[in-house]
């Protein structure tokens, strides 16, 4: 998207922290990473009859503290590294505010705006 990989930086960040934190490496290395990654396709039958493939991901950074939430994001160059990258720090976010949640993200790679309104819902719907 930017040239800044999202992910990267959040790892980074993270990696600053447990440092400040003395966190115990066994558990920092599990929170480092994401507990769980979807990668799926969902074709969309556009209004001029055309089939168009979308890519679209979901990211479940931790569950430790309760089920996951997140938001869906649409952007045309949206990569697997963003949506990790957001749903780290959607867990830091949760964990802050003591949420009974965990983090999660979801992305498509398409975006909205081009579409006629009868295949918006299609897509975010995945069909």
């Amino acid at each position: 998207m930017s040239g800044v990989n999202e992910f990267e930086m959040a790892q980074k960040q993270f990696d600053h922290v447990a440092g400040l934190l003395n966190l115990d490496p066994q558990i920092a290395e599990v929170l480092r990473w994401p507990l769980r990654e979807f990668t799926f396709r969902i074709p969309v039958r556009m209004d001029d009859g055309t089939l168009r493939v979308f890519t679209g991901f979901r990211v479940q950074h931790n569950d430790a503290r309760g089920p996951n939430k997140g938001g869906l994001r649409f952007h045309p160059a949206e990569t697997l590294d963003t949506v990790r990258g957001l749903a780290m720090w959607m867990t830091w976010k949760c964990a802050v505010a003591t949420s009974p949640w965990e983090a999660a993200r979801a992305a498509s790679s398409w975006t909205r705006q081009r579409f006629p309104p009868t295949r918006k819902n299609a897509c975010a719907a995945g069909g």
